[in-house]
């Protein structure tokens, strides 16, 4: 039978905390897609879905447009969302007008493994859990629903926990039982239409049931649908890279990012993936053949991707004027900008800039470390055609075709679209070459942080290690400074340290100082 789905997302996602400081709690990730994808896929491609949108709404919708083009959805308003007046049954009323057949309810953070039953008859569903006290419960009666009770009613053996999951035939007396309910309506949800089916019979369902609305069971969730062979993808608050249905989107919450980066496609055309969709906050392109470089480097391949990069990195002539824009432009990036970025750190993590020996090594103030450099040297940069954020996690490599093709480009270099540092990318790609986001993504490292001092450890790919060694052979015989990638490197240790989660901000921090340090020794 053809049917409707009901999703209510209007909600804050206050349990997730800061994971949804930018992000629509159906947004957040599992698996490297939004939860939304997870329960949207489940259904039937006939499935009509009626969303309640609410906080971070043009959000959803967004996503939802770029990612599934050939789905239905209707989208409903909820206001208000939160405080008082709100409620889950505000929701749903929102949502009625679409929903005048027989339909199913899903709650935005409810996984489960099992396929849904088409609501052609009344249906609850169920889960097993020891602790009964933390849901509303279903009472059980030969596979049927006897009582819809509130939390702390609950009693073991005879009672399970619902968990946010129905199947509504009998639309017609549910929609005035909540129409009638008033407040209480409003504030119990669908529970309350569902307590009006109670005498029409109700058939009870169990799942395997993944709640991912709060901290703790998230986690449980993203461990249970992690997927073996997905992109290591280090997450950030307001950036977010999904893969859904051979498409690939990318999330920010900076509107001016998502615009810059889908202008700079046409400048690097030919090196990165085609844009087949915008959004003001999420651009997208089709899912691109060939595994990451850090899966399939050798030293034969990684002296073909600089042969590659030869035709890529394209060096800019630039006037007196311009050039002198341009060296300025440098110098706030690279300057200016690291001692904001240095700052930042100390005030997310109470830190401040002390003489600590970092493995045992003696070590200066960093700010000593950051006046020793030669600014004039450095910020005189090599002007042309950039990545922006050059690695191999951001390099795919497609056997078959014999192809590169380079993902997640920066947006813009100090603020121009056409022209960065080619030593930028120099540095970024040695960066990645010294820490491999899989390995960081399993936790291969460590960071000890003391009053008196601070020692830190991590893992590396031996292959890795051999091509560090060639890149800085194959920097020195084509004349670059390979004196400059390796601060700049250290530069960017320093700078991504403010941006990221605990405790990797804090071994960020130490690498990159202890490698400016060695380089500013030399």
């Amino acid at each position: 039978m053809s049917y409707r789905v009901c999703i209510p997302a209007a909600g804050t996602g206050s349990r997730l905390g800061d994971l949804t400081r930018y992000l629509n709690k159906s947004l957040v990730g599992i698996a490297n897609r939004p939860v939304l994808s997870h329960l949207i896929e489940q259904f039937p491609a006939e499935t009509g879905f009626v969303i309640a949108l609410g906080y971070k709404g043009a959000l959803i919708r967004e996503f939802l447009e770029l990612a599934y083009p050939e789905r239905q959805f209707y989208f409903a308003e909820v206001e208000p969302f939160e405080g008082p007046g709100s409620g889950l049954g505000l929701s749903l009323l929102a949502c009625s007008r679409w929903l005048q057949q027989p339909f199913i309810f899903i709650s935005c953070d409810t996984l489960v493994k099992e396929t849904i039953p088409a609501p052609d008859h009344n249906w609850m569903a169920f889960a097993e859990r020891a602790e009964l006290d933390a849901y509303r419960t279903l009472a059980l009666d030969n596979g049927y629903v006897s009582a819809i009770c509130e939390k702390g009613e609950g009693r073991e053996g005879s009672h399970k926990p619902y968990i946010g999951l129905a199947g509504i035939h009998d639309f017609q007396a549910f929609w005035r039982a909540m129409e009638q309910g008033g407040a209480v309506a409003i504030q119990t949800g669908e529970a309350h239409g569902m307590r009006e089916l109670l005498t029409r019979r109700i058939r009870a369902y169990e799942f395997t049931w993944h709640d991912t609305g709060s901290r703790e069971a998230l986690a449980l969730a993203r461990e249970s649908y992690r997927e073996s062979g997905s992109p290591n993808i280090l997450e950030k608050a307001n950036e977010a890279i999904w893969f859904v249905e051979k498409r690939v989107i990318k999330f920010s919450d900076d509107q001016d990012f998502i615009a810059n980066r889908v202008k700079r496609a046409d400048e690097l055309k030919g090196f990165i993936p085609e844009v087949t969709g915008v959004q003001p906050h999420m651009y997208c392109y089709s899912l691109v053949e060939g595994r990451v470089l850090s899966e399939v480097a050798t030293l034969p391949l990684f002296d073909q991707l600089l042969r590659h990069c030869s035709s890529f990195w394209t060096r800019k002539a630039l006037q007196a004027d311009s050039a002198l824009v341009f060296k300025r432009t440098c110098m706030r990036f690279y300057r200016d900008k690291t001692f904001e970025r240095v700052e930042l750190f100390y005030r997310n993590c109470s830190k401040q800039d002390r003489r600590e020996p970092i493995n045992g090594i003696p070590m200066p103030e960093l700010g000593t470390l950051l006046h020793s450099i030669d600014w004039e040297w450095l910020a005189d940069g090599l002007p042309g055609r950039f990545h922006g954020d050059f690695h191999f996690e951001n390099i795919l490599w497609d056997a078959a075709a014999r192809k590169f093709t380079f993902l997640d480009w920066r947006q813009d270099f100090g603020g121009n679209l056409v022209t960065g540092d080619i030593y930028y990318d120099f540095a970024k790609l040695l960066h990645g070459l010294i820490i491999s986001h899989e390995l960081i993504a399993g936790d291969f490292y460590s960071v000890e942080w003391r009053e008196d001092a601070i020692d830190y450890d991590f893992h590396r790919k031996q292959i890795h290690v051999e091509c560090e060694r060639r890149f800085g052979e194959w920097l020195e015989a084509e004349g670059y400074d390979y004196k400059k990638v390796r601060v700049l490197t250290s530069l960017i240790y320093l700078n991504i340290a403010a941006l990221h989660h605990y405790p990797y901000n804090l071994f960020l921090f130490a690498l990159g100082k202890a490698m400016l340090k060695t380089e500013m020794e030399k």
